[in-house]
């Protein structure tokens, strides 16, 4: 039986990165893990589907067991990737797609076997181009994005893989290939010799 393959996503903001996975997402192979939190849900969001919602001192709890293989506080509640969810999906033959920042990617590459991937937009000022045309950055935001794109950028070369995406449909095709491949490799498979 196969084996899924956990795929670790990072890029700068406007690098097309979730668009990109919106699509990739779509394959019924692959599962996005649902990540934990302590902040409580809002109107809609359901359990399990849009986070796992937990007290912080059960999410502490996660830590201390090494179930959360990374996590971040933002605006007082905490949230993280959860160990558990990343292999229960993995067991059942589906790969894991995370999007999640450098730092988290190196936090989860340090626990747990995973292919990284770093997706580049075409240049910088493509990338100015894609934050001002979402219409939801102020231009000191962009400045700021910019320069933390910067900064992520100097990591990409820890990365596995840098995908640059220029054309989207060329970009969703190249990391569909990384996956297929990852997935041939002989130590991701599974045999049963006895067969």
């Amino acid at each position: 039986m196969k084996k899924g393959v956990l795929l670790v996503v990072s890029g700068p903001s406007g690098s097309g990165k979730g668009t990109i996975l919106d699509i990739i997402k779509k394959d019924k192979n692959i599962s996005v893990a649902v990540s934990a939190t302590t902040r409580k849900p809002r109107s809609g969001e359901i359990d399990g589907v849009h986070y796992h919602f937990m007290s912080r001192e059960r999410f502490l709890d996660q830590i201390a067991t090494n179930n959360i293989l990374e996590y971040n506080e933002y605006c007082g509640n905490l949230y993280g990737t959860m160990r558990s969810e990343i292999e229960s999906n993995l067991n059942r033959g589906k790969s894991v797609i995370l999007e999640i920042d450098v730092n988290g990617a190196q936090k989860i590459s340090d626990s747990m076997d995973c292919v990284k991937i770093f997706i580049l937009p075409p240049n910088i000022e493509t990338l100015k181009e894609r934050l001002l045309l979402r219409g939801t950055e102020t231009r000191e935001s962009i400045k700021n994005r910019i320069d933390q794109a910067y900064k992520e950028i100097e990591k990409a070369c820890y990365y596995d893989y840098i995908v640059i995406n220029a054309v989207l449909d060329e970009a969703v095709e190249k990391i569909r290939s990384i996956l297929d491949i990852e997935i041939l490799k002989k130590n991701r498979i599974k045999i049963n010799i006895d067969n």
